[in-house]
């Protein structure tokens, strides 16, 4: 019986893992796709949409903590200025590459053939970082979240939003138009080439809570991290729901006609292999990479975890900022 219901949580988890896919691909997420945004146009749609599916986790976790079902969390780790160094590192790779971790997956999910390099590098940075730099060994903080100190009520004002962001499309639906009912909404979003920001990172935020809380910490990049550096434990389950995120970015990108295979130019392989590269560097600096930032570290209020993403953030803003002047100035000088 308890094989059985280790079964059925994994496959669960599994099938989380892929629509978690599915919704980057639709979203287009992406941390350089955001910065994007707010250096271009002034916008903090996405920025903010990345910043709830950390809200939905910790949510989660609060309720999770209230029905006595949560298990043990990934430790935290201290603030140090290694913390900022890996934060810069992530940004210039997620620039380099033309996407973060979350990216590169909405990228592979398109059939951008190149984005395969980005964990190749991921995995080679992490291997020579010990020729590259010399930081200590990150030790965990000897005390627990601050989240689950949290009052009891907190937990149950989350259930609330959830309930109100549910019922919201009912409630806002005209008198006689069945066609736009809760039913049709999903249906049109299921179908539909590109998802709002904030609707694809809150199901990210949420499936993602629901694979964290049946099969544990399982970030791909953790995972690539532990494997460089013979760490690595539930090698086969964490594989498996890696593979479940690949292939539920590529439906996402196939059932929106959007599947298709790109030509792999040498100058895109070293850009995705260097920006792999550099944001392995980064990753183990930190210690975690930006997936593993917001949807387990900023949601757990972890203050490294804060300073490394806003450090990528603004990382990545200074050198779009930087090419856009270079360009703005290329016609002038000839």
């Amino acid at each position: 019986m308890q094989i059985a219901l280790i079964s059925i949580a994994f496959l669960i988890s599994v099938l989380c893992a892929g629509v978690m896919g599915f919704a980057i691909q639709r979203g287009a997420t992406c941390t350089v796709a955001a910065v994007d945004e707010l250096v271009a146009r002034r916008g903090f749609r996405r920025l903010v949409a990345l910043l709830e599916a950390s809200l939905w986790v910790t949510g989660g976790l609060l309720v999770a903590q209230w029905l006595h079902a949560l298990p043990a969390m990934p430790p935290g780790y201290p603030l140090s200025a290694w913390t900022v160094v890996g934060g810069v590192l992530l940004g210039l790779g997620a620039f380099v590459n033309g996407a973060c971790v979350f990216g590169a997956i909405a990228l592979f999910g398109s059939g951008r053939w190149a984005q395969i390099l980005m964990p190749a590098g991921f995995y080679l940075g992490c291997l020579t970082i010990p020729y590259v730099f010399a930081p200590p060994l990150p030790e965990a903080v000897p005390h627990g979240s601050p989240v689950f100190q949290a009052p009891v009520w907190l937990a149950a004002a989350f259930l609330a939003f959830v309930a109100w962001r549910l019922l919201r499309p009912l409630v806002s639906v005209p008198a006689g138009n069945a066609g736009s009912s809760l039913l049709g909404r999903i249906r049109e979003a299921l179908t539909s080439r590109v998802w709002a920001p904030h609707a694809a990172t809150a199901v990210i935020g949420v499936t993602f809570l629901f694979t964290l809380l049946l099969a544990g910490a399982w970030a791909y990049t953790d995972l690539l991290a532990a494997l460089a550096r013979g760490m690595a434990n539930d090698v086969v389950a964490r594989s498996a729901l890696a593979l479940a995120l690949l292939v539920g970015a590529a439906w996402g990108g196939w059932s929106a006609g959007r599947f298709k295979g790109t030509r792999v130019t040498a100058a895109q392989a070293i850009r995705s292999l260097a920006g792999g590269v550099l944001m392995g560097w980064g990753t183990l600096l930190i210690p975690g990479s930006n997936d593993g930032l917001i949807l387990v570290g900023m949601p757990l209020l972890w203050p490294y975890a804060w300073a490394a993403f806003f450090t990528m953030v603004l990382s990545i803003a200074a050198v779009q900022m930087a090419v856009k002047r270079v360009r703005t100035a290329l016609p002038t000088a000839s």
